[in-house]
């Protein structure tokens, strides 16, 4: 069934608000950037971009769901060639950490956003259920492990992302490369492994 203007008039719309917000934050921070830029750049009014996402927080997460769902995608394939455990449950953290480290200031506010805001508003479900996935998918890679109880394998994946989220929005680690968090968070993973 072919779409309506109406429809393909709003989607552009968000298309453009998309593009213009990750491209100004991506420029100059989250933080630096104003609704109003935004606007300006999308060629739309900040009443307009208000329907759309009601703070920049919610822009933000708009900006990085997508970027956030194809790094677990990227991870989830890494992962598949990877037999080792602990190397497939980190395959599937690298693009995760990478993709959050691209403007590490973006990152640690998007993790605020998904962890405090309201998870009644759509982009905040989304980002949630970005970290579902991705403790599922850590989960299916630790029953690999004979020695992991079935009913263990999804505590072990919570943990190990929330080992992965505090790695990456801890204020100590900002100056951290991808590969030094990748070490803080093998490090800690390590602890959990069975022996």
């Amino acid at each position: 069934m072919p779409v309506g203007r109406r429809e393909r008039n709003k989607q552009e719309k968000l298309d453009r608000i998309v593009a213009a917000a990750s491209e100004l934050f991506a420029e100059n921070g989250v933080d630096e950037v104003t609704t109003q830029q935004i606007a300006d750049k999308a060629d739309i009014g900040t009443g307009t971009l208000f329907l759309y996402a009601k703070t920049k927080g919610e822009l933000l997460l708009l900006v990085q769901n997508a970027k956030y769902a194809e790094a677990l995608e990227q991870g989830r394939a890494d992962a598949e060639a990877v037999p080792g455990v602990l190397d497939a449950v980190l395959a599937i953290v690298r693009p995760i950490v990478e993709c959050n480290r691209i403007q590490i200031d973006n990152g640690r506010t998007y993790l605020r956003e998904m962890v405090f805001g309201d998870p009644e508003e759509p982009r905040h479900s989304e980002a949630l259920a970005i970290v579902v996935q991705t403790e599922e998918a850590i989960a299916a890679v630790l029953r690999r492990d004979d020695r992991v109880a079935e009913r263990d394998a999804a505590t072990l994946a919570h943990i190990v992302s929330a080992v992965m989220f505090l790695s990456m929005a801890a204020s100590v680690n900002i100056a951290l490369s991808v590969e030094e968090i990748m070490q803080d968070i093998q490090g800690k993973i390590e602890v959990l492994m069975p022996r």
